[in-house]
């Protein structure tokens, strides 16, 4: 290990769907973070680890920063970024190419107030047309905030990542790594299949239903040869449970097939999945029930 080797971490901030998960998977060069085109996917803070030969740079998807706290929920995902950024080395501040909205000031208050180096990074730089506009949208948005680096990216198209990784890592302090050299991520195996479901279902369904579900791995056995898991698909009112099953069962089966093949391609072995679908009215507003799927609620 060179003796000037760095490892710190990135909080990667921004409103809702930005392209921060996108981002921190084409940066780790795995998939960490489930991703869709609706707002609000990413529920939990989320490690994706780098390691090169110069340093570690451990990336923290965080969920959107919500103006709108409509529940316990809200609040616990807005809290794992503020939580985030109060651990972090960096931040990466993430807004999209051409576009500033209110939610973007509100999130630079927070990157503001965790009072820690910034990185603006403009994202989905491919969409601007003509390319030329986004110069004077880049000078625009420059003087904004402190910022120590503005780049703009394109984590769809994997355009500009490199500059991007050689800035972070310049930036971090001295350190050995602090996760071992082949780490993608500090997630679990359970954790992984609950969001892969979640995100089909998200994938699968129309309007609210999606954003009333929550996924829980009942039970995780490793066999040879295969993972056996028994998941719980939560929804909160009864309405929705049959939506959720579909006709005849078809939408669940549909939902449980995609999250099987694409859990078997990232982790290279068979995936028997077990899902069942069950009622627990207002979770979003409990804090029991917020802290039985992994999060850290606020009364």
């Amino acid at each position: 290990m060179a003796e000037d080797f760095r490892t710190g971490f990135v909080a990667v901030v921004g409103r809702p769907n930005v392209g921060k998960s996108t981002l921190v998977n084409a940066l780790v060069g795995r998939k960490i973070s489930i991703v869709t085109p609706r707002a609000q996917t990413t529920r939990h803070a989320i490690l994706g680890v780098l390691t090169r030969p110069d340093a570690q740079l451990l990336f923290v998807d965080t969920p959107g920063l919500h103006t709108r706290q409509r529940n316990m929920l809200n609040k616990a995902m807005n809290k794992a970024a503020d939580s985030a950024m109060a651990g972090a080395d960096l931040v990466m501040f993430v807004v999209e190419a051409g576009v500033w909205r209110s939610a973007d000031d509100y999130v630079l208050e927070h990157v503001r107030n965790a009072g820690i180096p910034a990185l603006l990074v403009v994202n989905k730089m491919d969409a601007v047309r003509p390319r030329s506009a986004l110069l004077p949208y880049l000078e625009q948005v420059v003087g904004k905030g402190e910022f120590i680096g503005v780049i703009p990216v394109s984590a769809a198209r994997i355009d500009n990542l490199d500059r991007l990784t050689d800035l972070v890592a310049s930036l971090l302090p001295p350190g050995p790594p602090l996760y071992p050299l082949d780490a993608t991520t500090n997630r679990s195996m359970e954790f992984r299949i609950a969001e892969m479901v979640r995100e089909k279902l998200l994938l699968a369904l129309r309007q609210e239903v999606p954003y009333g579900l929550a996924v829980e791995v009942l039970m995780l056995e490793q066999k040879p040869g295969v993972v056996l898991a028994d998941v719980a698909i939560w929804a909160d009112r009864d309405s929705h449970k049959g939506i959720v099953v579909g006709k005849g069962g078809a939408t669940i089966k549909e939902v449980g097939t995609a999250a099987r093949l694409e859990l078997e391609a990232i982790f290279g072995g068979k995936f028997y999945l077990e899902t069942h679908v069950k009622v627990k009215s207002n979770w979003a507003d409990s804090a029991r029930a917020l802290q039985q799927f992994g999060f850290e609620s606020e009364a």
